[in-house]
């Protein structure tokens, strides 16, 4: 079994939380160990192939977890340098003010945080230039205030998705461009255009990046951070088990498989999880020993509860004219967020989707395709298509929760309608904008391409919940530092610690929560 040097940090996980971490505490000079399950995605022509990433699924998991009912499913995992950024569409939005609060649901009560939105403001700034956020804050009426502006102006809508926000607002309502982490080129004057090498096309949602244009965790955070000499990084590293000290009162060893099968052991005098919201509370289950029979900072059996995945629809409308859009995901909306004139309850925000090629339509053939005419073909259909995100807010429920059997087998347990009238709703506001728009009406189509073909349990991309914070030990897994109430030294700073998920992209929020605990860890550390 090998052995290693002693380490002041050791992160297990290289995503939106892992790798962010290890960026702001490469720069502290404390030795850092950063241990990814998975290897370095291959930059080759399939990852910008959607038959590849999407029918085929080439680069997710080749395993199986189990629902509630015992049936096998394979999850809408990746273990790459990176985490799931390698496969995210990068809309980084910060969460409102008012989901930082308890929110009433027609489906039950969203809780509130152990911290306000004023709190993680100033983290949220950091996290955005980090990531080359382009967005232009005022625009979206429902957003919290800002410190500052974005570093980067919006991505310019092309003219097909401009003429959609200018029908929007005709009709009173507030789109606003949507907040995207890419890297791209500016013109002349500032603006954020679309032509760069950087991007090409719509290969943003789902896929990973061949150019290295979408702010990922692996280019954006984890290789700068491997510039520090203080800062390793061993990959194909499967961390297994987490072991105490005698007094069950800290993490004494990091145990792990290696890519041959070997055995290793790590020590830290900081060990931070950060291995994605089903695998975080899997790693701390399958910690259980005598002084925590349950599992790690399980004490008071919410690790594994409250696992939250919003609720999601991928729509594709047809417009009536040809849809020439290179680079569609531009466009927000957030009108009936918090509520509407017919609703008093939160429906959730609409957002554009990167837009559908033939091989992805045809991917869903011939379940919908046909609909539309049965004399158009996939080209004609994709050149026409106008591509949407639904997202409402899933509540958590302490029944949906993460288990392990006697074999290590992994159970997810889901209620699929799960405050979902919100989200219906919502559904039928765009349906009934669409001759407003520009879209043939009786043509808004179900796209679960995106959401793995009718296995919407499989549809993890946004999971959270699993090890919450809070200040009480008795409801709650983390203090408000991310930190374990049962043990000195460990920390949990991906998307488990949400109490709550809100209705926009996660993934913002846990990085700006990892700058958050970093600090935190720093001035520990220098204690």
């Amino acid at each position: 079994m090998n052995e290693s040097p002693h380490y002041d940090v050791i992160i297990i996980g290289t995503g939106a939380g892992g790798g962010t971490l290890a960026h702001r505490l490469a720069p502290s000079g404390h030795r850092v160990l950063v241990l990814e399950r998975g290897g370095y995605l291959p930059r080759e022509r399939d990852n910008w192939d959607s038959t590849a990433v999407f029918v085929k699924g080439k680069y997710r998991a080749p395993e199986f977890w189990f629902d509630k009912h015992g049936t096998t499913f394979p999850p809408e995992v990746n273990y790459y340098v990176g985490g799931n950024t390698k496969f995210y569409g990068a809309a980084l939005f910060r969460l409102r003010p008012q989901d930082f609060g308890e929110i009433r649901h027609h489906g039950g009560m969203s809780p509130a945080w152990p911290l306000r939105y004023e709190d993680l403001e100033p983290y949220y700034t950091q996290a955005e230039h980090l990531y080359m956020v382009h967005g232009r804050h005022g625009e979206d009426p429902w957003e919290g205030p800002a410190s500052e502006e974005y570093a980067y102006p919006p991505v310019e809508h092309e003219p097909r998705i401009q003429q959609l926000s200018d029908d929007l607002e005709k009709r009173g309502l507030h789109p606003f461009h949507l907040p995207i982490g890419v890297n791209l080129h500016q013109d002349n004057s500032g603006r954020a255009t679309h032509s760069s090498v950087c991007i090409r096309c719509n290969r943003v949602d789902g896929f990973p990046c061949l150019v290295r244009g979408k702010s990922d965790a692996q280019v954006i955070c984890v290789e700068p951070a491997l510039e520090h000499d203080n800062v390793d990084m061993i990959t194909n590293a499967h961390v297994v088990r987490l072991e105490t000290d005698a007094g069950g009162r800290s993490v004494s060893t990091v145990v792990a498989e290696l890519e041959d099968g070997t055995p290793a052991r790590f020590t830290g005098h900081v060990v931070v999880v950060a291995c994605g919201a089903v695998n975080s509370a899997v790693l701390l289950l399958a910690s259980a020993n005598d002084r925590h029979p349950d599992g790690l900072a399980n004490r008071s059996d919410v690790v594994g509860r409250h696992y939250m995945r919003h609720n999601n629809m991928a729509l594709m409308a047809v417009s009536k004219e040809p849809n020439d859009t290179q680079f569609q995901k531009t466009l927000a909306l957030h009108d009936w967020y918090l509520g509407a004139d017919d609703w008093d309850f939160p429906l959730g925000g609409i957002q554009m989707l990167g837009k559908s090629d033939a091989d992805q339509i045809h991917g869903e053939a011939p379940r919908w395709a046909g609909a539309v005419t049965p004399n158009m073909p996939f080209e004609v259909l994709a050149h026409h298509a106008v591509d949407f995100w639904l997202c409402g807010e899933d509540l958590p429920d302490p029944e949906n929760r993460v288990t392990l059997d006697r074999d290590g087998g992994i159970h997810l347990a889901l209620d699929e309608n799960n405050n979902i009238a919100g989200l219906n709703r919502l559904r039928h506001k765009l349906q009934g904008m669409l001759g407003h728009l520009g879209m043939h009406e009786q043509h808004l189509l179900s796209h679960s391409i995106y959401l793995h073909k009718g296995m919407p349990i499989g549809a993890t991309a946004h999971q959270a919940g699993t090890v919450r914070f809070g200040n009480d030990p008795t409801s709650s897994a983390l203090d408000v530092n991310c930190k374990a109430h049962d043990l000195d030294n460990l920390y949990v700073v991906d998307t488990s610690f949400f109490p709550s998920i809100g209705a926009v992209n996660p993934s913002l929020t846990a990085m700006a929560n990892a700058l958050r605990v970093g600090d935190h860890i720093i001035e520990r550390l220098r204690g």
